[in-house]
């Protein structure tokens, strides 16, 4: 393993959690929950959580997990798996096998926390054509994604290996209905040497795309269509191919947008990008009920929707000028999934405690046609908790086989602790999972939970814990579920 020990995970989350284990919480017949004050369910979904042994996550009885992949660990093409692993997609290869597309964080000064490995020393087993970009030393950017390849029935890990270089600060991203992950930069980071003295050769905060078909790196292309800000996450609708995008601008300033695309399986011919603003208030619209709590959980309200220009942004000045326009602001847009017939997307520190929240959308019937002025599409307030022990500070989202969201948190700070949440189609919250290892006061430390994504047959859960970084395939008798 090419690391040191200041790169391994400390105190809690014991070497242990790395062993590439999977444990059975029901066999072992584990006391129950020791923390059982520390969450709330609005219904009883699977249960009470059970105390993992080995410290890394919690999860109700009859449910187990498998590591499939590690931060530091080798890949299958002789590269060091990365560190921050985010957000995550899962497609199909075949009856038993999917391939996971996955997300890194890593901004240009984790230096040593890439596939390259300490010190990069395996930079030059990199093809340097398919890097998109370097640091102001030449170092590679060490952002971007892997792909791994995973044996549902014998829960194995058949291979990984890097397929997006040289980005910077992938958080989330979406998959396409043509079997490809777009792996969104949280960052505009122009060109350049910055005032704290380092930089970068090409400006960032693009959106690139990567096929699960591909076996190594993929030409590192940016989708200039898409547009230039601090991109959290994507999601297309299958049915007209218009592609749904988050901001998490980080200050609660964002916009939501959508891109209609002049090609739907080919996004680099170009379109039109918009934002969303409220019918019922087109001159200052604004979603976070941080101020005015008018808007209440289960609420609709007809949006309409802000074409945008000048989306290269190179002054950082579209979400400003797409408001001044009449978007709507939204508090830290962070996941976004589509399921039937409508999508969701999350809000970190929306409402009046900042703890969160679900919007639902619904597109018109005829969604980026002339046509939608008489009959536009609606958006729903459709989670807002009150209680942060029922849900708190959302991030990641996936919509399940059967219907039901399911969320991860993002809370950052000493001893915070992250769950796996879901939520029903009624609006109703239950605990699925909790992080055994609660978080650091650095925020690089932070053990958030991320990149939740089903297999398309059903049978299996993955989910990533954020630092340093693990993979893990969740089974358990998803059926039991009591609502």
């Amino acid at each position: 393993m090419l690391t040191s020990r200041r790169h391994l995970l400390s105190g809690v989350a014991a070497s242990a959690a790395f062993a590439g284990f999977s444990r059975f919480a029901a066999a072992a017949g584990y006391p129950a929950d020791i923390q059982a004050d520390s969450y709330a369910s609005e219904v009883a979904g699977y249960g009470p959580l059970r105390t993992d042994p080995f410290g890394v996550f919690d999860l109700p009885e009859g449910f187990s997990y498998t590591v499939i992949s590690r931060a530091g660990d080798r890949m299958s093409d002789g590269l060091v798996t990365p560190y921050k692993m985010d957000g995550m997609g899962c497609f199909r290869l075949d009856n038993d096998r999917v391939v996971l597309v996955r997300n890194h964080e890593l901004a240009p000064e984790d230096v040593d926390y890439g596939a390259a490995g300490v010190s990069q020393r395996l930079a030059n087993q990199v093809d340097a054509a398919r890097v998109y970009d370097r640091d102001q030393d030449g170092r590679l950017l060490t952002g971007g994604t892997t792909t791994l390849v995973y044996d549902l029935r014998k829960r194995t890990l058949e291979s990984s290996f890097l397929s997006l270089a040289g980005t910077s600060k992938n958080c989330a991203g979406g998959v396409t209905p043509w079997g490809s992950w777009l792996s969104c930069e949280e960052t505009t980071q122009p060109a350049g040497i910055q005032p704290n003295g380092r930089g970068v050769l090409k400006s960032h905060g693009w959106v690139f795309e990567v096929p699960s078909a591909a076996r190594g790196p993929v030409e590192p292309r940016p989708i200039l269509g898409l547009g230039r800000f601090r991109h959290e996450a994507t999601c297309n609708d299958p049915r007209t191919g218009v592609v749904y995008l988050t901001e998490d601008d980080g200050d609660g300033y964002g916009l939501f947008y959508r891109f209609l695309p002049e090609d739907r399986t080919d996004l680099h011919k170009g379109g039109r990008l918009q934002a969303l603003g409220f019918a019922d208030n087109r001159e200052y619209g604004d979603s976070r009920n941080w101020d005015q709590t008018d808007w209440r959980v289960g609420d609709w309200r007809k949006v309409f929707w802000v074409d945008l220009d000048g989306t290269d942004n190179p002054d950082e000045t579209l979400r400003a000028r797409g408001h001044a326009k009449g978007a709507a602001w939204f508090a830290r847009g962070e996941g976004i999934f589509f399921g039937r017939d409508e999508l969701y997307f999350t809000c970190t520190i929306g409402g009046p405690n900042r703890k969160g929240q679900i919007m639902r959308y619904r597109p018109s019937p005829q969604e980026g046609k002339p046509g939608e002025r008489d009959d536009p599409g609606r958006l729903q307030l459709f989670v807002e908790p009150t209680d942060p022990k029922v849900m708190d500070m959302a991030d990641n989202i996936a919509v399940s086989p059967w219907g039901h969201l399911f969320v991860c948190e993002d809370k950052v700070g000493e001893n915070s602790v992250n769950y796996l949440r879901a939520v029903t189609p009624q609006g109703k919250v239950y605990t699925v999972g909790r992080q055994a290892a609660p978080g650091a006061s650095d925020v690089g430390a932070n053990t958030e939970t991320a990149g939740v994504c089903f297999s398309p047959d059903g049978t299996t859960l993955f989910l990533n814990v954020y630092w340093p970084g693990l993979t893990l395939a969740i089974t358990g008798p998803w059926g039991r579920l009591q609502t």
